[in-house]
């Protein structure tokens, strides 16, 4: 859905030593279900939950048709968000810092007695390629990406709000028009100050956290669902199998034409909804054609159809009901 440049593939491409951090929950990707991860509040605001925060929220993997969409959340007390963030750590748009710069980052987060560790708290949703894909390929009232990444967006802070954290203010980089996004939040969040900006990442010190959690967990997570087909410990980075995902990467389209199941295609990696994955299962010349059968109703079941069709009975004689012939019968062809 999403093309990038050879640069920005190169900097989606997950680290050869990628941090495994706690929000990756291997069972929950493997099985292709969408989970979410929490930390636990950090010390400093936990021991006074009346100190005003500060939250950011941001996504990674919008664009691939491999692996999950993860959406992160970070907030930590308002006093020390650009001293501690910008100043002391550096933190910036994930895109902008490279892959090991954002493991690195990720593991300090994660250690405790650091500063990061104490002062901040963070959150993940983990949307699984197939659970992406069911919303989208519903067949009546579709739920498109912006929604579903709405609604979780919605559902992270909310959870941050129930922990009896003060946030008094909210940063998130915006999908679709930023003030539709913004006077949306603000009537579910009418205390807390709103901002929706398109590249809040490199604006906001916490939206950059927010960035580099769902970059490092959705590399993880990108490992993890590779390891099912390169069991080997070497053999099982993604940089080495399908590159980052998007579909622009060689590396990528190359995998997913090479290990496509003529009727099932992918596992629970693969986002069925994405163009470049339905092209490849469509193409002409393609091995295997599915009719699908309509739902079976059961025995006792009468569709309105019925009475309108004739049904041959088990000894081979049509039965015509008074409705199927009110009209008279169809012309044969050959009359014509």
């Amino acid at each position: 859905m999403e093309d990038v440049d050879l640069q920005e593939i190169a900097q989606e491409t997950p680290a050869e030593d990628v941090f495994i951090a706690p929000s990756i929950h291997d069972q929950d990707i493997l099985q292709g279900r969408s989970y979410t991860h929490h930390s636990t509040i950090p010390k400093v605001v936990a021991d006074d939950l009346a100190l005003e925060c500060v939250l950011g929220v941001d996504e990674a993997g919008r664009g691939p048709v491999l692996g999950p969409m993860v959406y992160g959340l970070f907030y930590l007390p308002l006093i020390a968000h650009h001293s501690l963030l910008a100043g002391k750590h550096h933190f910036d748009d994930s895109k902008v810092l490279s892959p090991t710069v954002r493991s690195s980052l990720m593991h300090t987060l994660c250690v405790p007695d650091t500063d990061l560790f104490k002062h901040c708290g963070w959150a993940t949703r983990v949307m699984s390629a197939r659970d992406i894909s069911a919303g989208m390929l519903k067949p009546f009232g579709t739920y498109n990406l912006n929604a579903q990444a709405m609604d979780v967006t919605i559902d992270l802070i909310k959870d941050v709000f129930a922990k009896g954290v003060n946030i008094k203010e909210v940063y998130i980089d915006t999908i679709g028009s930023p003030s539709v996004y913004q006077q949306k939040l603000e009537k579910i969040f009418p205390t807390t100050m709103i901002t929706v900006a398109k590249k809040a990442d490199s604006l906001y010190p916490c939206v950059s956290a927010a960035s580099v959690c769902a970059k490092v967990t959705r590399d993880a997570a990108l490992e993890v669902c590779h390891r099912t087909y390169a069991p080997e410990p070497k053999a099982a980075a993604s940089v080495e199998g399908w590159g980052s995902g998007y579909p622009s990467d060689a590396r990528c389209t190359t995998w997913l034409k090479g290990n496509m199941d003529p009727l099932f295609g992918w596992g629970n990696e693969c986002r069925f909804s994405w163009g470049t994955a339905k092209d490849l299962l469509e193409a002409k010349g393609s091995e295997t054609r599915i009719d699908w059968p309509l739902p079976d109703d059961g025995d006792k079941a009468t569709r309105v159809t019925d009475f309108f069709l004739a049904i041959r009975d088990e000894g081979g004689e049509e039965n015509v009901s008074e409705l199927a012939g009110w009209f008279g019968k169809p012309v044969a062809e050959e009359v014509l």
